[in-house]
């Protein structure tokens, strides 16, 4: 199973350091997520940036690292990532008037402008070094064409074919070579330069800040003020305070403010388009951060066959071949629009060859017994699908086409999940973005008591899953999917033999 590393913890109440403050060991984040996969963001962050000091609250992730954009920008979990500007203490709207908390609104810009100075200055610094990267990338990519381009007149002049191959060949080697090494030397030195970003004058303040506020209040706050409020008050210090200019259209920049009854929040976006908009889906179906997380649970290697029988438009297997390509994929699927879908899909990502297609039912794959490693699945919620009509015989022939040891990782609607419990009441598995214990905005825990509390809660409601047939229940995570929750539920097969009818439930 998979744990929650001991550095990660629940965030207190208390303030934290200016953006400044941290830039010795790196630069704060945080980034917003889907209620209930904080857990996946935590160790994300960490296995891909190397992060630390890794906290949550319901929705959001901070975290501190050097990582640049072109890493930053792989986060698959994330909804968006921001600069952290200033995180303190909440409103106290109950015992001040209107006018004294306008004022306290104020002071997250008024107490410490070099705060925001600073993190523009950062915010201006990882963009040019990205568009550098870029660029170089760009150049390494197809140097040879760049030089054809500009002398091949010349050199068709002076040289026969045969030479001219060989000069270019030589050309570009070199070139190669030299840009090779110029990438690793910046990536080497990209530190130095991501640490003393905030200490030179990166941004001309004879030049306008263009800005926009945009605000989420909830709680007491939310009950007190209206989000337009909030952003004229913000809006208006940063005006005065900065000398930024408003622009609702097309600003430079973003102010991101959150307020409720645990903290006052401020970041800047990193991104305009959020991480969460895929470019390589043409078409999206299941959101694509839960399919992510469903296909990181799945624990996939190289060489082995993953299966999602019901495949629809194709998102599960997309996120896990574009993420673990080394891997030999399978989706089916009985709607033809569905099929066609999940091919422009396919097309668009590049992934033709990575992900075979079958129009088939989920209760006849032609696949021999035990014959496939890894199932991931979002098991049909429509009304039309019924547990113990329809979803038996599915789940009764993904098991049987599941090699003992293999895992699935399925998508169950609340329902469903509660059926083949076998059992109703409300003890749900816990755990950051968990039904229970995830208490989404109440007291800080300390980092190893959040681990621990995780790991025991989860386990508890694992015990109190009855397993189905021969695969036994190893984690659940309650996720929201909009209007609806869901469960993502993991099993591992057991044995070859099934003892238990899979939906044969608790009656009592």
């Amino acid at each position: 199973m998979s744990e929650v590393p001991a550095v990660s913890g629940r965030l207190g109440q208390g303030s934290e350091p200016g953006l400044g403050a941290s830039l010795a060991g790196g630069t704060r984040f945080f980034c917003t997520a889907g209620r209930g996969l904080e857990p996946f963001l935590m160790r994300e962050v960490q296995a891909r940036l190397g992060a630390t000091q890794v906290e949550y609250v319901s929705g959001k992730v901070f975290f501190t690292t050097f990582s640049d954009l072109n890493i930053l920008k792989k986060l698959k979990s994330a909804e968006r990532l921001f600069l952290l500007i200033k995180k303190q203490c909440p409103l106290n709207v109950s015992s001040a008037n209107k006018g004294r908390l306008f004022s306290e609104m104020r002071s997250l810009v008024n107490d410490d402008p070099g705060i925001w100075l600073n993190g523009l200055s950062i915010w201006k610094s990882l963009l040019e070094l990205d568009a550098k990267d870029r660029k170089l990338m760009q150049e390494n990519s197809n140097p040879l064409k760049r030089k054809v381009e500009k002398n091949d007149i010349i050199i068709a002049k002076s040289l026969k074919i045969e030479q001219m191959q060989d000069i270019h060949e030589n050309r570009h080697s070199h070139l190669e070579e030299t840009l090779d090494q110029d990438l690793i030397t910046k990536r080497e030195h990209f530190q130095d330069e991501f640490q003393n970003a905030a200490k030179k004058a990166l941004v001309d303040h004879n030049d306008v800040v263009t800005f926009r506020v945009s605000c989420r209040c909830s709680g007491s706050v939310g009950k007190a003020f209206t989000s337009q409020e909030i952003e004229r008050v913000i809006g208006v210090a940063l005006m005065k305070q900065l000398g930024w200019k408003a622009d609702l259209r097309k600003p430079n920049l973003e102010v991101f403010v959150h307020l409720n009854d645990v903290y006052s929040l401020v970041g800047i976006p990193v991104f305009r388009v959020p991480l969460a908009s895929r470019t390589y889906i043409r078409t999206a179906g299941l959101r694509s951060t839960v399919a992510w997380a469903m296909a990181s649970l799945a624990e996939i290697k190289a060489g082995t066959f993953v299966l999602d029988p019901m495949c629809g438009l194709g998102t599960i297997l997309l996120e896990a071949a574009n993420e673990w390509p080394d891997v030999y994929y399978m989706g089916a699927d009985v709607s033809d629009s569905q099929l066609l879908g999940a091919c422009d899909n396919l097309q668009a990502a590049g992934l033709n060859d990575k992900i075979e297609l079958l129009k088939v039912s989920a209760v006849e794959l032609p696949l021999a017994s035990e014959s496939v490693d890894i199932i991931i699945s979002d098991i049909p919620f429509g009304k039309k699908f019924k547990l113990e009509k329809d979803i038996r015989s599915i789940l009764q022939e993904m098991e049987r086409v599941l090699r003992v040891g293999g895992t699935a990782v399925l998508l169950l609607s609340e329902d469903h999940h509660r059926q083949l419990r076998g059992r109703g009441g409300s003890d749900h598995t816990s755990g950051p973005g968990v039904e229970k214990g995830s208490n989404p905005e109440g007291n800080s825990d300390t980092a190893e008591e959040s681990t621990l509390a995780f790991q025991a809660g989860n386990q508890e409601g694992l015990d109190k899953m009855a397993p189905f047939g021969s695969l036994v229940p190893v984690e659940c995570y309650k996720v929201s999917l909009g209007k609806t929750d869901a469960f993502i539920s993991k099993y591992r097969k057991s044995s070859a033999v099934t003892a238990v009818d899979p939906l044969q439930v608790h009656t009592s």
